[in-house]
């Protein structure tokens, strides 16, 4: 309200009350004058509007940060890469490292190496053991005899495989197996030929392409495609053959996986004894950490 309002005002104020009138309030002093600006200056509102900008910037990434972490901390740690819980079935595998090469030596799928050839030492490309698990003695992490990798199929077909492996240029064959404390077992067993060709051809003779070609292994009467097998963890220029046996099985369920990786072909084997059969999930998770070590 003006001066000049408030002026009016008082003898209305006076009539209506009957009391005295207010001492007139005395009229504010002038402002000072605004100094003007220099070139260089900026105005107090530009100030202000800079940090008000910047205060909503900080306030948008502490929400992004929090949201971040409400989504990690929100979501099942099986859905998070890296995570599992103890429940989902997983092993406990140590940190995988590849091995060194031979000096100039290149790796099977680089440039160059027209043949695929893994020049690593393929004992150093083996899986190791997950936490927990009991060594198999006869497969240990060494070289073994065809006579040795024939034995875990069926006693129809280990001459046939035998003379085919001696006619496919294959160089040796490295092995590991261990048996985990619910009495699944695991065997890998890694193939190198002279070249990927041998590989492919020897795999190729063997599986043909459908399960009902595939030599059984012991034990197993029959094999069919693993359903829940989605080619997870693939890995560039290998391929993955998945099966299971399907039921009723007898005192224990097979899993198999062929791999092929250049000049190697590697076979992985779990069983368990029970009518539970053999879990698919640490399975699956043994195909995928070996798939990544030849790849």
């Amino acid at each position: 309200m003006t001066e000049q309002t408030a002026a009016e005002a008082e003898p209305v104020a006076e009539a209506e009350t009957g009391a005295p009138a207010a001492p007139p309030v005395p009229p504010l002093p002038p402002l000072p004058p605004v100094p003007p600006l220099s070139p260089t200056s900026r105005p107090p509102r530009r100030v202000l509007r800079a940090v008000a900008r910047w205060t909503v910037a900080v306030l948008v990434l502490g929400g992004l940060g929090a949201g971040s972490a409400y989504a990690i901390t929100s979501q099942e740690r099986t859905d998070v890469p890296g995570l599992a819980t103890e429940s989902d079935g997983r092993w406990d595998f140590p940190r995988l490292s590849l091995p060194a090469l031979p000096p100039g030596a290149p790796r099977p799928f680089t440039e160059g190496n027209t043949a695929e050839v893994h020049h690593a030492d393929l004992r150093g490309l083996l899986l190791p053991a997950p936490a927990g698990a009991t060594a198999d003695k006869k497969l240990t992490g060494g070289w073994i005899s065809t006579e040795r990798f024939v034995s875990g199929y069926e006693q129809s077909t280990r001459a046939d495989i035998g003379a085919e492996l001696k006619e496919s240029a294959l160089r040796h064959i490295a092995a590991r197996g261990w048996t985990m404390p619910d009495g699944t077992s695991n065997r890998v067993y890694l193939l190198q030929f002279n070249s990927a060709g041998y590989a492919e051809a020897f795999h190729d003779d063997r599986y043909g392409g459908t399960v009902s070609a595939e030599d059984p292994p012991a034990g197993a009467e029959q094999m069919e495609l693993d359903e829940g097998w989605s080619g997870g963890g693939k890995v560039e220029h290998t391929s993955s053959y998945v099966t299971v046996e399907p039921k009723p099985f007898g005192a224990a369920q097979v899993r198999q996986a062929y791999l092929v990786a250049g000049d190697t072909v590697a076979l992985i084997v779990q069983t368990r004894r029970g009518a539970g059969g053999t879990p698919g999930v640490p399975f699956h998770q043994t195909v995928i950490l070996q798939n990544q070590l030849l790849g």
